[in-house]
């Protein structure tokens, strides 16, 4: 749905997070309110049958219209900078839901190698099912990028920075490849969020989230979303989730609503921790490397600080020592379960820090040659980076560092 103009003009994107959302009920609520309800009654069935075509503005059925998801979806929409945004049941819905809406057979994409381990499962191998064609490039390889476009290339897919290795991408150079073979470019901003990065200011197309992560903030829902113009999502998407129903519930909406609302002070402060937990991991002997745009020592430092708001993130990776896949594998392991207060799981964007292993989690169900050509190896840690005391974190990951 697109943004209904219900506030000032020029706000400011902290000002947006929090003001951003629906007309307020009759009741005058300060804080938005929650319609749970899977439909909505209408006042004669004229009306009814306008609003099911199309004809009128209006809430319908909670599969594809209701307030929440309107004001979560206005919300994220004014925070990228997007005419309009739909919200979805997850990141991976939101992806599907952009592959089914823009793509058929004997369509090709051309997509990062270095992308979600199950954005490259559903892109590589489930839509190959139904005819559509695909090439994973490096993400950093501009030239690979171009060469890989086809007449038929339909779609560019971008994720920077990308999970675990943090590597980024030029959007710009990428929007330009994308437009001038008359395809668009969809840009995963999962990492960065709206607060650091917003890709359609550097000419991508479509904005693809997982609201699981930092929009919500505390590990409480799973949502997605995409962002893009009012065509794409009322023309393209809107119509393939009212047959498909990948939908995010109104009570979901309302927590990543709520979570936006402080999203620019979390990710300032986690980026803040990330950033000195990352320079500390550099100059502990049994870490043979760290990944992290925030540090100088990153490939892509310079264009990661143009394009993130001069800021590295909150996710740090890094390799143990370790002279086998085996002996990495087992060092990685250890460093992970001597820990006594970092979470260990899978997700990512909580205030609590989180750690895991992405060989055996996120890429998990990837190939071997899958991964290593990902650069996922078995040494390989990510640490999503949360609120608790920078000193903690240190204590806590010495325990496994310190006795390998």
């Amino acid at each position: 749905m697109s943004i209904k103009k219900n506030f000032p003009e020029g706000l400011h994107i902290d000002t947006l997070a929090v003001r951003a959302a629906v007309d307020k009920s009759q009741y005058g609520e300060n804080s938005e309110a929650l319609f749970l309800t899977s439909s909505f009654t209408q006042p004669d069935s004229e009306t009814a049958a306008r609003r099911f075509s199309g004809l009128e503005d209006g809430y319908i059925y909670s599969r594809f219209t209701n307030p929440t998801n309107a004001s979560m979806e206005q919300r994220l929409a004014a925070l990228e900078g997007a005419e309009a945004c739909i919200s979805t049941s997850s990141g991976m819905s939101a992806v599907l839901l952009l592959c089914m809406g823009l793509l058929k057979a004997g369509d090709h994409v051309v997509c990062s190698q270095s992308v979600f381990g199950s954005t490259l499962k559903l892109i590589g191998s489930e839509f190959a099912k139904f005819g559509v064609q695909s090439t994973f490039v490096p993400q950093t390889d501009v030239a690979a990028w171009q060469a890989a476009v086809r007449p038929n290339t339909r779609l560019l897919f971008a994720e920077t920075p990308t999970n675990p290795l943090t590597e980024v991408c030029d959007i710009r150079a990428l929007a330009d490849i994308a437009h001038n073979a008359g395809a668009l470019l969809a840009v995963d901003n999962c990492f960065c969020t709206p607060a650091l990065q917003r890709p359609i200011s550097l000419g991508a197309d479509i904005v693809v989230h997982s609201g699981t992560k930092y929009l919500d903030g505390q590990g409480r829902v799973v949502a997605g979303a995409l962002c893009a113009s009012q065509k794409l999502v009322k023309e393209v998407f809107i119509p393939v989730m009212r047959s498909a129903g990948m939908s995010l519930s109104p009570f979901n909406a309302w927590v990543v609503l709520k979570g936006m609302e402080t999203l620019g002070i979390r990710m300032e402060a986690q980026s803040a921790r990330a950033l000195a937990l990352a320079a500390w991991l550099e100059t502990h002997p049994k870490v043979a490397r760290v990944y992290y745009p925030g540090l100088p020592s990153h490939p892509q430092h310079a264009l990661a600080m143009r394009q993130q708001s001069g800021l590295g993130g909150a996710v740090v990776a890094f390799d143990v020592v370790g002279d086998t896949a085996e002996a990495g594998r087992r060092n990685a392991f250890h460093v992970i379960d001597s820990t006594q207060l970092l979470s260990v799981t899978a997700n990512l964007g909580d205030v609590k820090t989180i750690i895991t292993q992405p060989a055996s989690t996120s890429h998990g169900r990837l190939t071997e040659e899958q991964r290593l050509a990902a650069g996922i190896k078995q040494n390989l840690i990510r640490v999503a980076v949360g609120l608790e005391h920078l000193d903690d974190l240190k204590t806590d990951l010495l325990r496994g560092l310190d006795t390998l």
